[in-house]
């Protein structure tokens, strides 16, 4: 056990053992469920966008981990609110490990091309962000990033403060993420043709990922896939 392991000791989320944020039980009874059409969210077949679902600025796919509810939900809180930094890495871990176990559709094509997908976070507002002290959705995009061998990217930011997308309903919350986001300006994307893996911590309505793939899709040389990644949903 390191130092900082024996200072601050490590528990699961779960079932509270300690050792390790999740333990091997606790992961096993994360919640799976079909994955979805992240336009009309009925069954896809490894959940890409139907074709008669598909819009020139509309995400391509939608992917996630299992349903947001314990022990996963309590493991995006503890990221999320309590500040628990370092369980990113462990929750990234339990990703890559299904990603090789069940091999998604858009992890086959990574395989192929590695270098043509890159690695995009949902940003924060500024100001949410100074008072959080970090963007949770950027910490788990570098470490996937890192861990798949793929690029990392913070291409889009967020021009508009808004509400918290917790408590508001499928309207509403698309009315509070409309017009929330931009490009960079010197986002290297615009010159290039990447896929691009959209990262957040949990899908609910979608509309702050539909957004965002729709200023990416609109601001970027067409043809490219722009899929959502999230821990839960």
């Amino acid at each position: 056990m390191s130092l900082v392991d024996w200072i601050f000791p490590k528990h699961c989320v779960g079932c509270k053992k300690w050792g390790n944020y999740f333990c091997d039980n606790c992961q096993a009874n994360i919640l799976q469920s079909e994955l979805v059409c992240p336009i009309c969210e009925r069954n896809s077949i490894g959940g890409r966008t139907h074709p008669l679902c598909q819009k020139k600025f509309a995400l391509d796919g939608l992917w996630s981990l299992g349903v947001y509810k314990n022990p996963l939900r309590r493991a995006i809180q503890e990221l999320k609110y309590r500040l628990v930094r370092d369980i990113n890495q462990t929750l990234v871990d339990i990703m890559v490990q299904y990603f090789a176990k069940h091999t998604p559709d858009f992890f086959d094509e990574i395989k192929k091309d590695p270098t043509s997908w890159v690695m995009v976070p949902v940003p924060l507002h500024p100001k949410r962000e100074r008072w959080r002290g970090f963007n949770q959705s950027a910490v788990l995009a570098k470490e996937m990033a890192f861990k798949m061998g793929l690029r990392y990217e913070e291409c889009l930011k967020r021009i508009r403060f808004t509400k918290p997308q917790v408590g508001l309903k499928g309207k509403a919350r698309y009315q509070n993420t409309k017009d929330a986001f931009a490009l960079f300006e010197n986002c290297k994307l615009k010159s290039e043709h990447s896929n691009i893996l959209l990262i957040d911590d949990v899908w609910t309505t979608g509309s702050t990922l539909k957004e965002c793939a729709y200023v990416l899709k609109k601001n970027l040389p067409a043809g490219r896939q722009v899929w959502a990644i999230t821990l839960a949903r």
